[in-house]
Order: C-alpha cells, then structure tokens, then sequence
C-alpha cells in the first residue's frame, strides 16, 4: 500500500474542520480545492471560501476552478500526485475527477445515509423531528450522495438544539469519522457497503425562501421544529400583521407552551415580556426575532419598544 497523498475539497467551515484534523493527524495534503472567490456584502466585496483561508495560512497548494472539467485544471489536478481525494462540501464532480485517485475520492456528508441524500441534511433531520442522525463517509460515484459506504456514526439530536449547534457537533464527529475511514483506507481494510433503495428515503431539498416560511396551521411540535431547523441560517420567516401593516419577520428561538384556547390560529398575544401565537394544539412562544431593518432582539428587547394591537396575528 502507498503511502496516502490527499487531495481535498470543500468550501466552508465545516470543511476546515475536517481538514485540519487530516492535517494535524500526520496525513499528507498534497493540494486544496474550493469554490472561486466572488464578491459578497453590501460593499460586494470580493470573500474568500474558509477553506481557502485555511489553505493560505497553512502554505497549502490552493486551486479554485470554475470548470471542474477545464483541461488545464484537469492537468494541474492530475500534477499533484494524489492517490486519494476527499470531499466535504463541496460540489458535484465530473467522473473524470472523482475516477482520477488510484483509491479513490470520497466524501463525508452529515447524516446517516441514505436517509437526507442533498443539500440540507442538518436542517432537515431537525426540522423533521429526528431524535438522532449522524455522519457518513462514501465512495462517490456518478449520482448525489448514493455512493457506497464507508463509515457512519450516530448523534442524538437535543429537543431543543438547533441546527447550528448540532452543525458543530456533526463537525467533530464528521472529523473522526473521516480520520478513521483514511487508517482503514491506509491498512486495506475498507468494506464499502452498497446503500439500500428504498421508497421511504428522506430527503434532505435545497433550502428556499418558500420551506423556510413558516406554516402556522401546522402543530406546535412541528413548528418549534422548523424554527429551530432553519436556526441560525438561513432562518425561519414570517408575515407579522397589525392594523394596516406587515413585516417580514424572522424567528431564530421558540417554545412550545401546551395550552388550550378557542383562539382563531395565527393569533399573537403579548404581555409585556413574551409575545405568544396559537396554534392548533397550543401556543408557540417567541423567544427571539428579528424585524426588518432591526438586528435580532429577545421577544422581550423588542416589545419594550414597539405594541401589538388584539387584532395582530401571524401568516
């Protein structure tokens, strides 16, 4: 067996993470990708990906391609020597890069696969009620996230936990899990295991302005659920409406208060610290939100500065 020279791709601070573990765990990185720079802000000022950042103050080589089938980038891909290439996300690679290794390219993506294959794995385990996901590395093949298995490790998921803290949690646990798939890469030991098809795979949708709005007819569990899913990004959203104004109002934290009441749905009721809405079984209590043009208040930060009529309600 060679001794393992990496390649690795990934774009955000969950990749760095990982990269930094292989890095410190003694592996070598022959060569760094991630996404092109581009102008982000008010001021569109250009941003670079963290993995770049990493890449820079580690002296790693550093490609950004925009084509990832650009025969120059191919050549310059091919020059590393790499024997093994690592994915976190990332993007979707042509055959000609992931085929390239002599052992292969594959990724880590934070769930237990099958199960939330996509975009937004994090945010909908949480969203979808899950009491436990995980991690899994797999060899990528020609298709989104259905390559055979490596390794996969379990997380509970908290009743109150959001999708940020539960990102950081999946971030250490996707990093021993990445370390302990390279020593079984390293000792020819790899078993990849075929992932099983079938009809009630969840999937894990690109989030967009329309599933991130929230939907208050639903139950107080699955609205809590979706808050904290979509908390502290992209975040969940709403309609406040009072007399003859609206806004578009994000929530980041709430809680279920199990009460009963012959409230119409949507119905605000606010004291002087809390702000509550009914729902079908109960009241969801806000507990933190942000109005537009305002930084993201308490319930409690914002109504000493602004009232709520009887008649405001949320849609």
């Amino acid at each position: 067996m060679d001794k393992l020279k990496i390649v690795f791709m990934g774009t955000p601070e969950f990749a760095v993470c990982i990269l930094d573990t292989i890095i410190k765990n003694n592996f070598e990185v022959v060569g760094v990708i991630t996404a092109a720079d581009k102008p982000a802000g008010r001021g569109q000022k250009i941003k670079y990906s963290a993995v770049k950042e990493y890449a820079l103050e580690n002296n790693l080589t550093l490609l950004q391609p925009t084509n990832l089938k650009d025969s120059d980038f191919l050549e310059e891909l091919k020059a590393l020597n790499a024997n093994l290439q690592i994915i976190v996300a990332f993007r979707m690679l042509p055959k000609v890069v992931w085929e390239m290794p002599k052992y292969g390219t594959f990724n880590l993506h934070a769930s237990l696969l099958p199960n939330y294959r996509g975009a937004a794995p994090i945010n909908w385990a949480i969203i979808n009620g899950e009491s436990q996901t995980g991690v899994t590395t797999f060899y990528i093949d020609d298709k989104i996230d259905t390559g055979a298995m490596i390794l996969s490790a379990e997380i509970a998921i908290d009743p109150d936990e959001n999708a940020g803290q539960l990102h950081d949690r999946l971030m250490v646990l996707g990093s021993k899990t990445v370390i302990a798939t390279l020593k079984l890469i390293e000792t020819g030991q790899v078993n990849p295991k075929i992932q099983e098809e079938h009809s009630e795979i969840k999937t894990a949708y690109k989030l967009d302005k329309d599933n991130c709005k929230i939907d208050w007819s639903k139950s107080g569990a699955e609205i809590h659920n979706q808050i904290r899913g979509l908390s502290p990004y992209p975040v969940g959203w709403c309609y406040f409406k009072d007399a003859n104004q609206e806004w578009n109002v994000k929530i980041y934290e709430s809680n279920i208060s199990v009460e009963k009441h012959l409230l119409p749905i949507g119905t605000i009721l606010t004291t002087k610290k809390e702000i509550k809405v009914a729902v079908s079984d109960g009241l969801i209590q806000i507990l933190s939100l942000q109005f537009p043009g305002k930084k993201k208040m308490t319930a409690s930060e914002l109504l000493n500065g602004m009232a709520f009529s009887e008649k405001s309600y949320v849609s």
